[in-house]
């Protein structure tokens, strides 16, 4: 087998609404990958059952995001776009990858300690097993490229890890199948089933943080809805939460250096350079040494120009539930036929028994 064909892979839950905060660190990245590569984008439902087992609204929050996708520019013809569940290979691969897996590599993740708190042995093991339906996810597919924040890069390397052992313990199984491609792990040659798959990480803004507080990550769940700038969210309400944002009375810097004991204002300005798509610095070199109350305006003027017609695009697509589902169940058809060719292959080498 030749090397593996470039791929990207990556999905959203459905759970609350799309803020700025996905926009810029993953959806706005997705319309630009899909013009250099074969994309798969997916609204992950099941993982969202790892909070809460039941959603009264999975299903009109799943269509929300598939919305938030199609009004941001992603082209369901010519990439993939479809809802985790529709494909039970996701669920098949994971549960192989939780027997390859260690139980001290889940137990490392920093989102599984944080979100289980101290009470840990209240948790459900679908949250300690998040990891490995991700890999599954990403894996299932062979996908080389996988566009991450921050925030997700532990669970990449763990998806990495998983891959590695599995061509490791099956090397010689699937160099006699012929399904592997060689690949170099220290000073020994594997033959390799999965792809071993890199993050797309990068860009101005890659993380934005909340308009109400520097330090946290802009969230879905914040109880202020002032912290975050929702998809949905119309021009005068956009515009509002931009000027009620929190910053210090400070004017603008002039250097990249001079925000760094200052969170809020360089999280506006990280706002600004990944709306226009330039760098802090260059945003700094037309508004360093201006005050707020001149930047914040620009800013809002330059935030309602990229995301109201966005929000608009939203609203019309999620009025036509007929479009939607249509788009996910054909995307849901070709996933699983890519899905199916995998596990297969990955069947053969573990040596199940199939038709």
């Amino acid at each position: 087998m030749s090397a593996f064909k470039p791929l990207v892979f990556s999905g959203v839950q459905p759970t609350g609404n799309l803020h700025l905060g996905n926009y810029l660190g993953a959806i706005k990245k997705f319309v630009a990958l899909q013009e250099q590569s074969d994309c798969i984008y997916c609204v992950v439902d099941l993982h969202s059952l790892t909070a809460q087992l039941v959603h009264q609204d999975l299903g009109d929050q799943t269509r929300s995001i598939t919305a938030a996708f199609l009004a941001s520019g992603i082209d369901p013809k010519k990439h993939i776009v479809f809802n985790q569940s529709r494909v039970i290979q996701h669920a098949e691969l994971a549960w192989i990858f939780n027997c390859v897996a260690r139980i001290g590599w889940m137990y490392r993740m920093t989102q599984f300690k944080d979100k289980a708190g101290k009470d840990r042995e209240n948790a459900s093991l679908g949250l300690l097993a998040y990891p490995s339906l991700m890999a599954a996810d990403i894996l299932l597919y062979r996908a080389t490229h996988v566009p991450v924040g921050e925030d997700q890069k532990q669970h990449l390397e763990l998806t990495r890890d998983i891959a590695q052992k599995f061509n490791n313990d099956f090397s010689v199984r699937i160099a006699a199948l012929g399904v592997g491609v060689e690949m170099q792990v220290g000073e020994e040659t594997v033959n390799g089933y999965f792809p071993i798959t890199e993050p797309v990480i990068g860009g101005p803004a890659a993380r934005i943080m909340s308009l109400r507080d520097g330090s946290k990550k802009m969230s879905k769940s914040d109880p202020s809805d002032l912290s975050r700038i929702n998809l949905t969210d119309d021009a005068d309400t956009i515009s509002k939460k931009i000027r009620k944002a929190k910053t210090d009375p400070e004017a603008l810097p002039s250097e990249v250096d001079g925000l760094a004991s200052r969170p809020e204002a360089e999280n506006l300005v990280g706002i600004y350079a990944g709306l226009a798509e330039i760098s802090k610095a260059d945003v700094l070199k037309e508004y360093g040494g201006q005050q707020f109350s001149v930047f914040k305006p620009a800013l809002a003027d330059l935030a309602v120009e990229k995301l109201a017609p966005i929000a608009s695009e939203m609203r019309r697509i999620e009025g036509d539930r007929a479009y939607v589902d249509a788009v996910l169940k054909d995307g849901g058809e070709r996933a699983r036929a890519l899905a199916e060719t995998t596990m297969k292959t990955v069947r053969d080498i573990i040596g199940l028994l199939q038709d």
